[in-house]
């Protein structure tokens, strides 16, 4: 289970209310009153929500309460509702060696170097991912294109020939998928 925390920046009141409330909040509640502070927490943490009065640049997941009077029940919902687009977001990440595939946007990123990937190349280096040996075309062609295994095509070697020359023209990588004892393995 991940742990959410709700960082409340300079709002003392709201922040006793929800502390109050936080046994029966599937999240825990943090009071922050110096921007130092905020920023070591959100370095140290990465399920986190920042409540604030307002808005705190270079900070994402923040929700900001610059109107009063304001509705628990609606601030709530907006916290819950917040927190499930951070684990939306997080499960969209997975690590590829030292790359991260964004699979929400279909991007595989390094260094601050993004590169679009369709569904088809995503699908085979999750394939590969997951094997953790190398994989023939046959069990390739069943899994991603769920092809029959008997079937006389080159969809394979195409699909990794160009997602290969893609990764080589952006990152510079010549062992992205690498052929190994008869199949392809990451």
């Amino acid at each position: 289970m991940m742990n959410y925390n709700l960082i409340i920046f300079q709002h003392k009141h709201l922040y006793l209310i929800f502390k109050e409330l936080e046994k029966e909040l599937k999240f825990k509640i943090i009071s922050v009153i110096d921007k130092n502070d905020l920023k070591l927490h959100i370095k140290n943490n990465l399920n986190y929500l920042v409540l604030s009065n307002n808005t705190i640049p270079k900070i994402k997941n923040q929700i900001v309460l610059n109107q009063t009077p304001i509705n628990f029940f609606k601030v709530l919902e907006l916290i819950n509702t917040n927190f499930l687009k951070i684990k939306f977001n997080n499960q969209s990440k997975i690590q590829a060696g030292q790359y991260t595939i964004d699979s929400n946007s279909k991007e595989i990123e390094y260094q601050n170097l993004r590169l679009k990937l369709t569904e088809k190349e995503i699908k085979i280096i999750l394939c590969l991912l997951k094997a953790n040996k190398p994989l023939t075309i046959n069990t390739l062609q069943k899994n991603v294109w769920n092809y029959n295994e008997d079937l006389e095509t080159h969809t394979v070697e195409t699909h990794i020939y160009r997602l290969r020359k893609k990764i080589l023209k952006v990152f510079n990588d010549n062992n992205f998928i690498k052929n190994k004892s008869g199949g392809y393995i990451f």
